[in-house]
């Protein structure tokens, strides 16, 4: 079973290919950068990669502190913000291919007709 509903998931196959990823630094400040991501169907977590990836701070920051957020949305005219922001642990991945693989612990969506909403 997802832990995505069905309208979370339609979102998340959708054309949205930026989001906001945030890790936790070594001084305990939360570090929140834009990312490029995909759900995965076969594990259904969201994966996290980009260019030199295993070099940056927010994998390094995943390595140390596994508690990591995402927030991937968009607005739609005239103003309806849409979201889903899912809460989960990361595990770090070197090898093929450097990325984040966000294991969901809490999703959150608003904006979608999924029923669930921020609290």
């Amino acid at each position: 079973m997802s832990a995505f509903t069905d309208s979370e998931l339609a979102y998340l196959r959708g054309e949205r290919h930026l989001a906001r990823l945030a890790t936790v630094g070594a001084d305990g400040l939360p570090h929140v950068v834009p990312v490029g991501w995909s759900y995965n169907d076969e594990t259904d977590t969201i994966d996290v990669t980009g260019h030199d990836f295993a070099a940056t701070r927010k994998f390094r920051n995943a390595q140390t502190n596994p508690k990591v957020a995402i927030v991937i949305d968009d607005v739609l005219p005239p103003w309806q913000p849409r979201s889903v922001m899912v809460q989960g642990h990361a595990d770090t991945i070197d090898e093929p291919t450097a990325m984040i693989r966000i294991v969901p612990t809490k999703v959150v969506s608003w904006g979608l007709d999924s029923g669930r909403h921020p609290g």
